[in-house]
């Protein structure tokens, strides 16, 4: 069997980056496929596009791509050993398989329509296409037709292509349907050619030569002439007359459609169009009804505030009545995301709403589910605008809500329904606490009930505890020795049910896939319940049972449960385990690095050596063995995080850099470090004096303070690298673009902790004292929470400090064990890893390309002394993932300029008097940026014999500005070098009259 050659490089297409010279040569690959005599290869060849501009997505390959399938498509399938003389052949031969090979080029322009507007030659690449309109196949000029149509974004106003295509109205069926899908596309883009064609569309509708398939695939087109006011009068006057005049199902459902698309693109007619759809909604035929309440759904999401008075009334007196009760519900779902109409629904619909909300009851679950929704966001909307809800939705909720999902549960209706519940329980879970702690403890009596649940419901139950556990509100009863059982924990009354089912686990011996899920969700509801406590000796044994029962996966999930919520002995005991059982050496050092940090915190925590914990399993708490000193902990501690430092850049690859884990393992050992340098102050108090001419140098200086020797100074100094280190977690926060609400918590609570030791240190070495404590973060998940209590415990035990006066103040061992005390206890608290670390749920990157570029990578650019560089910046946003946006989106890019004279020579020490810096912000485009710079470089030095000529580099540095406005340093870097050459000409002709001086 012959094998099939390769067209594309599948190794390029997997490769990260690669260079615009690359991808055409890999273009030029692809090409020998378009000009293949096999009709399979060439298809091949066109159907690979989409794929290779995905990964390239710059003008200078979508320009040439297209251009070549715009030639191919013109010129057709053409086979030298079937036409004899192909000088004779012209665009007038139509055959089946250039018809077939032009269909897959319309497929092209389809999938591709975001790069569209990346063709640079748009001119010749429609003239390529249009060419064959005039050939004497009607399937070439419908295929063409249903092509120029694809890429109406890049031709709106192409008078010919408008010309064309009201001509080809006139022309055969094929033609027709063809015109009428280009007529669809260009009326969306293009203003003129919609007023145009209004009147075109209205006489064939209104025409009785046009068959009545004719007309339904016409009135779509009306739905786009929205770009002017009196045209969309027209039209919505024309679909009001012909409903009563075509009253057949096919023609009412394309009227509707049109006119609600209309209505909610323009935001005009709203009140009109809503009481022309309820009259239809009373329609007995169902497809009528169906896309009415369609209809009605997306005019609520576009205008909800427009609705007129009484349509509410109307909707609900309906929705018992009509052939499809849920897609009413639906409505009103959507209804309730606008305030006016969640006001108006409480003050005048409440009794009508409770008695719709009873009856859907009693029909099944799914509309069930979204009655309870609406209650549940009315009762949401009381609660934000600090108003009372009414009774009646509290007690109708609290009545049914435990019943539905129990039923559910039990007899294993749909995860849909059954999620529907769960949504609403966690909504009021966050509104009212007591209500959360009730709704948190019957779902953990469900877990622990085995009455032969399905895997796929006890998951999603799992899933919506650890939701409504996040939203306890825990208080943390601080003390340097304490054990779990001390501290006021929520989680009494779930953590035994928990266990419980997880003990049942250990019996069975192995789990599969989905009583792993369930297992890895456990524990961490677990884990998260002990977040600033000790693990006792019943959970340490049954977590060392699901260890042994678990595969290597679910091990490293717990693993990263226990990091993230402080329970680092845990963590290091399965990073060290599964360290020695993975072949890739990138995920052995990953191991490695995070079994160092895990162990580092023990230390830090226990005040033991990890492998004396380890002796001493399952019992962590040690009372007879001896703990470190302070500074020994401090010290063990900073070397293990160094050492996880350096194995994470081991571990960090070009795909995969490890930006995030080396930065928040390497500002935590300086965090540590600080620690550790006041830990040494303190003890240099203690045994070294101060000099005898520090009161003079007190004295001197004007600052009471430096009589107190060596001490001072070092403070000081600790607090110079403590603002820098909080600086630093400023930075990373700025750089953390797809980091998750909670990471970005946690580094605003970073950088606080920082400030609040600035603080303390601030009180005890200078007089006077700034206010650096003024943004306070607000936190909403556990790990962050729990941060900041830490925080202000620490903060409530310098206030014994604040009575000093300026002229009073001094740096005693009081004051210094002041700072000790508060150094203890912010290593006893867990340090917990933030998910960014383990997590990327969302990945957005920004690729930019550079013109002009150099030949040869490396070698500068030259430029004229006389002339000026103009930089041209193209650049595409990508994502990776399954959901591109989940917290934030790119609204535009900042583009900055920036380029600097570099020293001819090494030992140049001139300094350049200024840099030229150009900012521009530009808004992308289906994901495509453009912007251009001018620069003058020739201001270089000069002397008599003329330019001596200069170097500079020119830095492109990109930040992406999200939706709420909100600046962030994400990068991409890039530089260019640029040389302007010496002024040769006039350095010879100096040279020439100064030699006939002698």
């Amino acid at each position: 069997m012959a094998m099939r050659a390769n067209i594309f490089n599948e190794n390029f297409l997997n490769e990260a980056d690669q260079d615009a010279n690359t991808v055409l040569i890999e273009l030029d690959k692809g090409s020998i496929g378009l000009r293949s005599a096999k009709i399979g290869e060439q298809c091949e060849a066109i159907i690979r596009f989409p794929k290779l501009f995905e990964k390239y997505p710059f003008p200078i390959l979508i320009n040439s791509s297209f251009l070549k399938l715009a030639e191919l498509f013109r010129i057709g399938y053409v086979n030298k050993h079937d036409i004899p003389n192909l000088f004779v052949y012209v665009l007038f031969v139509y055959d089946l398989r250039s018809n077939l090979s032009r269909l897959w080029i319309l497929r092209v322009c389809q999938q591709s329509e975001k790069h569209l507007e990346k063709i640079v030659n748009v001119e010749e690449f429609v003239k390529r296409i249009f060419m064959v309109i005039h050939s004497n196949d009607p399937v070439a000029r419908a295929l063409t037709l249903r092509t120029i149509g694809a890429v109406a974004c890049v031709i709106p106003e192409k008078e010919q292509v408008h010309h064309a295509i009201r001509n080809a109205l006139d022309s055969s069926r094929i033609e027709i349907e063809a015109a009428i899908f280009a007529s669809v596309n260009f009326a969306a883009q293009s203003k003129s050619f919609a007023i145009g064609m209004c009147s075109k569309v209205a006489s064939m509708i209104e025409s009785l030569q046009t068959p009545v398939n004719m007309k339904i695939l016409l009135i779509p087109v009306l739905r786009y002439m929205y770009h002017d006011a009196n045209t969309a009068a027209l039209v919505r006057s024309l679909c009001c007359n012909l409903l009563p005049n075509y009253p057949s199902e096919q023609f009412v459902i394309a009227i509707i459609r049109s006119l609600s698309h209309l209505s909610y693109v323009t935001c005009v007619d709203i009140p009109d169009q809503v009481d022309l759809l309820l009259e239809y909604v009373k329609d007995p035929r169902k497809r009528i009804q169906f896309a009415v309440l369609c209809s009605l759904n997306k005019v609520a999401e576009k205008g909800a505030h427009l609705w007129p008075k009484g349509s509410i009334n109307k909707l609900l007196k309906m929705t018992m009545q009509c052939s499809y009760p849920s897609m009413a519900l639906d409505i009103m779902v959507t209804l309730t995301a606008c305030p006016t109409t969640c006001h108006t629904m409480i003050n005048d619909e409440r009794n009508q709403i409770l008695d719709v909300c009873e009856a859907c009851l009693l029909l099944d679950h799914n509309i069930g589910g979204k009655a309870l929704t609406i209650l549940t966001r009315l009762v949401s909307y009381c609660h934000t605008e600090d108003i009372s809800a009414p009774t009646c939705f509290t007690d109708y909720l609290n009545m049914n809500l435990e019943y539905l999902i129990y039923t559910a549960f039990l007899t294993k209706k749909p995860l849909s329904d059954m999620k529907t519940y769960l949504k609403c329980g966690i909504q009021l879970s966050k509104i009212n606490k007591e209500f959360g702690q009730r709704f948190g403890e019957m779902i953990a009596q469900m877990i622990e009930e085995d009455a032969g649940q399905s895997p796929a419901h006890l998951k999603l139950i799992c899933e919506a505890l650890g939701a409504v556990c996040s939203s306890f509100a825990r208080y943390y009863v601080f003390s340097l020795e304490q054990s779990a059982d001390e501290l006021e924990n929520p989680y009494e009354i779930i953590l035994p049910s928990i266990l419980k089912k997880l003990e049942s686990y250990v019996t069975l011996h192995g789990c599969n896939r989905d009583d792993s899920a369930i297992v890895e969700l456990l524990c961490s509801i677990c884990l998260q319940s002990l977040l600033g406590s000790y693990m006792t000796e019943r959970i340490m044994r049954v977590f060392s049972h699901i260890l042994q029962t678990s595969d290597c996966w679910t091990q490293y999930r717990i693993a990263r449960s226990s990091s993230r919520y402080g329970q680092h002995f845990l963590a290091a005991m399965i990073y060290q385990s599964l360290s020695k059982h993975v072949s890739l050496e990138k995920l052995h050092f990953y191991l490695v690095a995070m079994s160092q940090i895990s162990k580092a915190e023990c230390i830090l925590i226990h005040g033991i050596d990890y492998d004396q914990l380890l002796n001493a399993f399952p019992d962590l708490i040690l009372l007879g063995i001896p703990q470190m000193t302070l500074l020994e902990r401090l010290n063990s501690a900073i070397n293990l995080y160094s050492m996880a430092f350096s194995t994470l850049k081991a571990t960090s690859s070009p795909q995969n850099p490890m930006t995030f884990q080396s930065e928040i393992t390497n500002l935590r050992c300086q965090f540590l470090q600080v620690l550790h340098s006041i830990v040494i102050s303190r003890n240099t108090l203690c045994i070294a004096p101060p000099s005898a001419i520090s009161s003079t140098l007190a004295q001197n200086l004007r600052d009471p303070l430096q009589k107190f020797g060596h001490v001072t100074n070092q403070l000081r100094k600790d607090i110079k690298i403590l603002k820098a280190c909080e600086d630093a977690y400023a930075k990373l926060y700025k750089s953390s673009f797809d980091a998750d609400p909670c990471t970005l918590e946690y580094l605003k609570c970073s950088q606080y902790a920082c400030a609040v030791f600035q603080s303390s240190i601030e009180n005890i070495s200078f007089t006077t004292v700034t206010d650096s404590l003024k943004n306070v973060p607000t936190c909403s998940h556990p790990e962050t929470k729990y941060l900041l209590t830490v925080c202000k415990t620490i903060l409530k035990q310098q206030q014994s400090l604040l009575n000093e006066t300026s002229a009073t103040k001094s740096i005693t061992n009081r004051h210094m064990d002041l700072l000790l005390k508060q150094i203890e206890f912010a290593i006893k608290a867990p340090f917990c890893l933030p998910r960014f670390f383990f997590q990327v749920l969302q990945n957005t990157s920004v690729k930019l390309a550079l013109t002009p570029q150099p030949r040869v990578i490396g070698e500068p650019i030259f430029v004229q002394p006389s002339s000026n560089l103009v930089v041209k910046v193209e650049g595409v946003i990508q994502h990776h993932g399954k959901k591109p946006s989940v917290y934030r989106s790119i609204e535009s890019v900042q583009l900055t300029l920036s380029s600097q004279p570099m020293p001819t020579r090494p030992n140049d020490v001139k300094i350049y008097s200024e840099t030229i810096i150009s900012t521009q912000t530009v808004k992308p485009h289906r994901d495509f940026l453009t912007g251009n710079f001018l620069l003058s470089l020739h201001h270089s030095n000069q002397n008599s014999l003329g330019s001596l000529g200069n170097q500079w580099q020119v830095t492109m540095e990109t930040c992406v500005v999200d939706q709420n406005g909100i600046l962030w340093t994400t990068g991409p870097k890039s530089v260019l070098h640029v040389r302007i050459p010496d002024d040769g000409h006039k350095q010879n002709v100096t040279n020439q009259s100064s030699l006939r001086r002698f």
